[in-house]
């Protein structure tokens, strides 16, 4: 059986989005019909001698058809207004009752209240991270990134990927540009492009670049070949997984003891220590001054392993203490939370620090 096209499932997603709206749209109207049988059927009487009250209790137990007596004996265009009253009124509560029981069993109600509450979610993220493709690598780069503290937006066109899935999602086409501004791309600190396909994936990327020139965005390649492809179209950094998946194999087979420390230093939350990034502005007091008079490793604890220099600049491990930290650099350390945090401080005091 052949897939449906891109296309197809984009106008398969937008008729059940405009079935949820089409059925709220008839509660609205139902209710709306109801409430005006209700306020005509009020007035009536009041013009016929009752009371507001009683007017009211009138039109309920009419409408209602529950067979309680008049309040009031009626005239003759009491009962004329009273036997149009119950024709009318019956007729708009079997439609409430219709177009409710519709709602509920057929679910397009549901579905459209709990879009706008992930729309509304979504639209109160800042700084999270967009993930396009929620296949085997889109799945385990959420995991790892709810589990580090952040939140996450994910996108994927196929519906039973995201079955039950917590996380703030959408159902629709990523490359989409529409798609990725509701899934808030402009606040976003970095997209993780994800999706079957490389083509697929370069055009992504060139979208989200276009849409935000800052933006982090980590693409996958699944050939070494669209590596180059992918940095050129944008990406921040191009990942195969495959690759990384085989020369950690060769790692483990080689330096055991040594993949496996990195691993858990790297992976393992329930492990105090870990490798973090620390960014030096330009503004901070840190800025033109040396390692040596820093003595970064007894003020926080924390102990350097390499610093990069401004614009992705080469990696200088164990730097001398005569290494002068430029504006834009970034430090590399190994410590735990509390140590990250200190370092934090003294990078850009009255900051919180981040993970």
């Amino acid at each position: 059986m052949a897939r449906p096209s891109a296309s197809a499932r984009r106008r398969a997603l937008l008729g059940g989005t405009q079935s949820g709206r089409d059925a709220l749209r008839r509660v609205q109207v139902a209710v709306g019909a109801l409430a005006a049988v209700t306020l005509v059927g009020t007035v009536g009487y009041v013009v016929l001698g009752f009371t507001p009250l009683e007017a009211i209790y009138q039109t309920v137990t009419t409408v209602a058809t529950v067979g309680f007596r008049e309040i009031k004996p009626l005239s003759p265009a009491g009962v004329v207004f009273t036997m149009v009253l119950i024709i009318v009124g019956v007729g708009v509560v079997l439609y409430n009752l219709g177009v409710i029981v519709e709602a509920v069993t057929e679910g397009h109600l549901r579905d459209y209240l709990e879009r706008r509450r992930m729309d509304q979610r979504i639209s109160g993220l800042s700084g999270h991270i967009i993930i396009c493709g929620f296949g085997r690598v889109g799945r385990s780069a959420a995991e790892r990134l709810r589990a580090s503290g952040h939140e996450v937006v994910v996108i994927d066109r196929d519906p039973d990927r995201l079955v039950g899935v917590e996380v703030p999602h959408l159902v629709a086409d990523a490359l989409d540009d529409a798609t990725l501004l509701e899934a808030g791309i402009e606040r976003a600190r970095a997209l993780i492009a994800a999706l079957q396909h490389d083509a697929d994936t370069v055009y992504l990327t060139l979208s989200a670049r276009a849409l935000s020139p800052d933006l982090v965005i980590v693409a996958r390649a699944r050939t070494v070949d669209s590596k180059a492809k992918l940095v050129l179209a944008g990406a921040t950094r191009a990942v195969n997984p495959q690759l990384i998946g085989g020369r950690r194999m060769a790692s483990f087979a080689l330096h055991p003891d040594v993949a496996e420390f990195l691993d858990v230093v790297v992976h393992d939350e329930e492990l105090d220590y870990r490798i973090a990034q620390v960014h030096v502005p330009g503004t901070s007091p840190l800025a033109g001054r040396t390692l040596g008079d820093l003595d970064l490793a007894r003020r926080s604890g924390a102990q350097l392993l390499a610093v990069r220099m401004p614009d992705q600049g080469a990696f200088v491990p164990s730097p001398p203490p005569s290494t002068v930290l430029r504006p834009g650099s970034t430090l590399i350390i190994l410590g735990d939370p509390g140590q990250v945090s200190v370092l934090h401080g003294l990078v850009e005091p009255g900051r919180a620090a981040q993970a």
